[in-house]
């Protein structure tokens, strides 16, 4: 019987997946470096997180990124002091964008807020020894474009922010979304043209999301390797968005191809952040967190990753 297109793909990464294994078993040592994106915890205490993924294993954090005013958000010597205690290192920090931080906005006053709230979340991302801020050009839960403008507002208003990065020696991670909760910026190949049209060192690296990808990505793990050394982060959520393992994501196929493009290496990450479906999942960060659905949730979704990787590494 014919394979499917998508078939084809697969076998080809498989292919040379197992290539790499036989010519080059010690690029295959190291394995992939697991975060976790607690802003999905809700309001749950910071130490409460941190128990949970360290008892999980984890040994990485993306934090929520919640200084949206000068009063607000994670305390930094609080949070040094907390991830000293629990030995775990920040990956990054997850910059949340809506309506009222919108960098694409056709409200100056909006994008004001957009440009103050990341100056602090670079500020912070820096201190605490983060390697990427999460940015996405257009606000989410906002499927509708403003008009004709927003990608041009958003490059714009990017490039006044563009040398804080490289000051602070924070990677910019432009976050490509589905079409259902953004309005731009869908596909790795939509932020790669939105990188170039910053055009700054300080904004080079892609954030990407297995959930959006399967939506706006011909092939989910051909766009893994044709980002490379630009995709500095990937979000895990299976088919449906929950806990790995409970969809049909062919996770097996991203993870060879993550190796192939020597993603296992020091400042990449994989991250889960099974949100649940639904066109906007913020109300989740202000929720009150059901605290042993939460400990199900990783302990599933770190168990079913670490034994497919196991598995393909054999």
């Amino acid at each position: 019987m014919k394979i499917q297109n998508y078939e084809k793909v697969n076998h080809e990464i498989k292919s040379k997946f197992e290539e790499l294994k036989e010519k080059h078993p010690n690029r295959l040592k190291k394995k992939l470096n697991v975060s976790w994106s607690n802003w999905g915890f809700g309001l749950e205490d910071l130490e409460d997180s941190l128990t949970r993924l360290k008892q999980a294993g984890v040994n990485y954090i993306e934090l929520h990124g919640n200084h949206y005013g000068d009063d607000l958000g994670y305390n930094i010597e609080e949070t040094q002091k907390l991830l000293k205690k629990y030995d775990i290192k920040v990956s990054g920090v997850c910059g949340m964008f809506s309506a009222e931080n919108d960098l694409s906005s056709n409200s100056h006053i909006s994008r004001q807020v957009a440009i103050d709230y990341i100056r602090r979340e670079v500020e912070f991302t820096s201190k605490i020894g983060g390697h990427y801020l999460l940015v996405v050009p257009g606000a989410v839960g906002r499927p509708n474009k403003y008009d004709d403008a927003e990608f041009y507002r958003s490059v714009q208003t990017l490039k006044l922010l563009a040398p804080l990065f490289k000051k602070h020696h924070v990677k910019a991670a432009i976050e490509p979304i589905r079409s259902a909760e953004v309005s731009f910026i869908h596909t790795f190949e939509d932020a790669k043209r939105f990188i170039r049209a910053v055009g700054h060192e300080g904004v080079m690296h892609i954030n990407g999301d297995l959930y959006h990808m399967q939506s706006e990505e011909a092939h989910i793990s051909q766009a893994i390797l044709d980002a490379r050394n630009q995709l500095i982060n990937l979000h895990l959520a299976d088919s449906n968005r929950r806990a790995l393992g409970e969809g049909f994501l062919d996770i097996d196929t991203v993870i060879m191809a993550l190796y192939l493009i020597g993603f296992n290496q020091d400042g990449k990450f994989v991250t889960p952040e099974p949100l649940g479906p639904g066109g906007d999942p913020y109300p989740a960060m202000n929720s009150i967190p059901n605290k042993d659905e939460l400990n199900k949730l990783v302990r599933q979704t770190i168990d079913y990753f670490r034994g497919r990787e196991a598995e393909l590494l054999k």
